[in-house]
């Protein structure tokens, strides 16, 4: 019974809440590892559209344990929101736990993440403002309230006692932002802390005994490999680590105990916020058919997303990092009636073709994307198994896969469960 992590190869936005909510029928637990509340996994559920930030995809499953890990920091409000919704929806959310390590997210949080990113002006990251880099550098600094502060008012008041004058301090002399009351902040997440207190309970033990006793453990994580702390286009990144490699430090488990690890990408490429992104099309037909075509909004803001064709240097560089076993391929539908599909297989720069990722990102943004063309193909929106896909589709996939170093393992042709079609189930669980 393995344990398996879901991750992005790309920018975020792949479709890994599908993946997750389809794997997650196999799944004795779903644990969420890092992210927060600007993450945004978009779930069709009996005919309804379900829009997840914080929850892991597998609460549409009944009996499947929810987790979330130590390396989620959490924003109880729309915690508890998101889960009033669920249960308006008739969602049983009672096999939701969350871990007493992850840190929280504070209206000063937030605040600062605004100012500090109206600041920034032009060299803006792009940030949700939903105070999660904030955060994470306060859990960094040791300046961070975990989830089992909230539990007792003693715990919350020193650690705020100790915390909110320096916060204070640099929202009013930096910003000149009135700050934060400490007694005001301690009555509402005392709250919060009350409404949630039979959720929060020791993750690490959960998780450690589910795999220890033969549990099918599945590991969600948020945004993709680009957009990570270390691994992605710096500072044009989120502020935790997305990559397979945030599975143990977001949860607890073992790096031994990880045994597969699939990577989902967009049978295309897209990207929310600021930084350099190689394949763009942007201004083009092709943006617009595949925007249009394929939805692209943010789940969390509502922003348009940056189109473009499939990145193959982007992929193979997320396949060596979070050492992806297999691939999911979403949104290959979107790409039906095109004449022509493009793949981007390497970068031009200075004359010479580069086949791996560059660090420097003023080098990236002076690349020129080399093209490989492939033929087109009707529609995918029908077929339910592989050998049903166009014979194009097919050499399509067949290539991507041979670019990326890693084997198709499930394919996406469409937002429900049901359109989808796995190509190698031993892959899976």
């Amino acid at each position: 019974m393995p344990t398996l992590a879901v991750v992005g190869v790309q920018w975020g936005d792949e479709g890994k809440g599908k993946v997750t909510d389809y794997l997650a029928a196999q799944a004795d637990f779903v644990v969420r590892y890092q992210g927060g509340a600007n993450a945004g996994h978009t779930v069709v559920h009996r005919g309804q559209q379900f829009q997840l930030h914080l929850v892991p995809s597998g609460i549409l499953y009944p009996g499947t344990i929810c987790l979330i890990g130590n390396g989620v920091v959490i924003d109880p409000e729309q915690l508890i929101h998101e889960l009033e919704d669920l249960e308006q929806r008739k969602i049983d959310t009672r096999s939701l736990f969350i871990s007493d390590r992850a840190h929280v997210i504070m209206p000063y949080h937030k605040e600062q993440d605004r100012l500090e990113e109206e600041r920034r002006g032009a060299g803006r990251i792009g940030t949700t403002g939903r105070g999660i880099g904030p955060c994470y550098a306060d859990k960094v600094a040791r300046y961070g309230i975990r989830m089992v502060d909230l539990l007792d008012r003693q715990s919350l008041e020193t650690v705020l006692r100790r915390v909110l004058p320096f916060k204070n301090a640099l929202l009013q002399s930096v910003f000149h932002h009135p700050g934060f009351d400490a007694e005001q902040l301690a009555e509402q997440y005392l709250r919060y802390g009350e409404q949630l207190r039979e959720r929060i309970v020791d993750t690490v033990t959960l998780v450690n005994e589910a795999a220890e006793n033969g549990k099918r453990v599945l590991f969600e994580g948020a945004q993709g490999t680009l957009l990570d702390i270390d691994f992605g286009t710096y500072p044009f990144v989120t502020s935790s680590s997305p990559t397979a490699g945030g599975v143990s430090t977001g949860t607890g488990l073992g790096p031994t105990r990880l045994q597969r690890v699939v990577g989902v990408s967009k049978a295309y490429a897209t990207r929310v916020g600021e930084g350099p992104f190689p394949s763009e099309e942007k201004g083009t037909a092709a943006e617009q058919w595949l925007r249009e075509r394929g939805h692209e909004y943010g789940t969390t803001t509502g922003r348009p997303r940056r189109c473009g064709w499939f990145d193959a240097v982007v992929a193979r560089y997320a396949v060596r990092v979070n050492g992806v076993t297999g691939l999911a391929i979403t949104k290959l539908d979107v790409l039906d009636g095109l004449e022509k599909v493009k793949v981007c297989v390497g970068y031009r720069y200075q004359g010479q073709v580069r086949r791996s990722f560059p660090t420097d990102l003023r080098l990236l943004a002076e690349c020129e994307p080399v093209w490989q063309e492939f033929p087109g193909w009707e529609a995918t929106r029908t077929a339910t198994r592989y050998d049903e896909l166009p014979s194009q589709a097919q050499q399509y996939l067949k290539a991507i896969a041979e670019l990326a170093g890693a084997p198709v393992a499930l394919v996406s042709v469409g937002n429900e469960r049901e359109a989808t079609i796995v190509v190698e189930p031993d892959l899976l669980f």
